[in-house]
C-alpha cells in the first residue's frame, strides 16, 4: 500500500511540476504569470485533440507545447511590451483558457453521452530495477514525462545557479536596470522567459487527459495551475525546494484518494480540499521568510 500511494505521489506531483518548474523560471525573469491555470487548461484539450486525431500521444505534448507557448506569447506582449498589469494580463488568460477549452471541446465533439478518450501514455518499467523491494515501483516505474519533469528540476536549478545564463536572467528579475545598463537584453530575455515557462505548464496541462485519466473534462486541472504558482513562492524560486512543494501537495493529493476509497464516513468534499489546505498552511507558515525577485510584476520600459 505504501509503494502505491508513493507511485501515486509521483503521478499526481507530475503536472504540477511542469507548471511550477515553468512559472519559476518566469517569475525568475521578473514577470508574474497567474494564467497557469488557463493555459494548463488549454494544454489539456490541445493534447487530448491531437493525440485523438493523430492516435500518438506525444503529438499531443508537441500540441500542448504550441499551444501554451502562444498564450505566453500574448501575456509577454501585454505585460511585457504594453505594460498591462500583470495581475489582470494573467487573470484574463485563465478566464480565457477556462472558457475556451470548454467551448473548443464541445465545438469538436459534440454533445455525446460517453465522453471520448484516447490511447494514454504506458508506465515504464525499468527491468530488475523495478523489482527492488518498495522503492522499486516508485523511483523505476512511471511515465517517462514524470522522469522529463524530474529532470528539469534538476536541469534549471543548475541553469539558474550555475552558468551565465541563469545569472542574466536573475539579474534580470533582480534589477532591470542595471542589467539593461549591463548589456543584457532585458525584455527578450523575459520574452523567452515566459514563452518558455507557459511551453512547460501546456505539457503539465496535457499530462492529465495524456496519462491520467484518459478524456478531457471542462475545468480538469481544477485548480491545479494555481497551485503551480503557490509551490513556487513555497520553494523560494528555486527549483530543487519548489520539488519539495510539489511533492507535498501531490502525496496529499494521492492520500486523500486512497482515504477516500477505504470508506472512511467523512464527507468526501473535506478529502477534495485537503491538499489545497495542506498548500495554504504550508504557505502561511513559511510566507514571512519570503523574498521575491524586486522586479517581479513591475513593468520595465528603457529609458523610464
Amino acid at each position: 500500500m505504501v509503494a502505491g500511494l508513493l507511485v501515486a505521489t509521483l503521478r499526481m506531483t507530475t503536472p504540477i511540476l511542469f507548471a511550477a518548474v515553468g512559472e519559476t523560471i518566469t517569475e525568475r525573469s521578473g514577470v508574474l504569470n497567474l494564467g497557469m491555470e488557463g493555459i494548463m487548461l488549454m494544454g489539456a484539450i490541445a493534447g487530448f485533440i491531437a493525440t485523438f486525431t493523430t492516435g500518438n500521444p506525444w503529438m499531443g505534448v508537441l500540441a500542448a507545447m504550441l499551444v501554451g507557448g502562444l498564450i505566453g506569447l500574448i501575456h509577454a506582449i501585454l505585460s511585457i511590451s504594453l505594460g498591462v498589469n500583470q495581475v489582470v494580463s494573467g487573470v484574463s488568460l485563465t478566464i480565457f483558457g477556462m472558457g475556451m477549452s470548454t467551448y473548443i471541446y464541445r465545438a469538436y465533439f459534440g454533445a455525446l453521452p460517453v465522453p471520448p478518450s484516447i490511447e494514454p501514455f504506458k508506465v515504464l518499467t525499468v527491468p530488475v530495477l523495478s523489482g527492488i523491494p518498495f522503492i522499486g515501483p516508485f523511483l523505476f516505474q512511471a511515465y517517462l514525462l514524470t522522469y522529463i519533469s524530474l529532470f528539469l528540476v534538476v536541469f534549471f536549478q543548475f541553469f539558474l545557479f550555475k552558468t551565465r545564463w541563469g545569472l542574466r536572467i536573475r539579474a534580470v528579475g533582480e534589477n532591470p536596470e542595471a542589467s539593461d545598463t549591463a548589456g543584457i537584453k532585458v525584455l527578450l530575455l523575459r520574452y523567452v522567459c515566459v514563452i518558455l515557462g507557459s511551453m512547460l505548464a501546456g505539457i503539465g496541462g496535457a499530462f492529465l487527459p495524456l496519462a491520467i485519466v484518459k478524456f478531457f473534462m471542462p475545468m480538469m486541472t481544477a485548480g491545479r495551475g494555481w497551485i503551480a504558482v503557490a509551490v513556487v513562492i513555497f520553494g523560494r524560486w528555486i527549483p530543487v525546494r519548489v520539488l519539495g512543494g510539489a511533492l507535498l501537495y501531490g502525496f496529499v493529493d494521492a492520500l486523500q484518494l486512497r482515504l477516500q476509497a477505504v470508506g472512511i464516513g467523512i464527507p468526501y468534499q473535506f478529502f477534495l480540499m485537503a491538499p489545497y489546505l495542506v498548500v495554504v498552511l504550508a504557505l502561511t507558515v513559511v510566507g514571512r521568510k519570503m523574498k521575491p525577485p524586486k522586479g517581479l510584476a513591475i513593468p520595465y520600459k528603457r529609458g523610464e
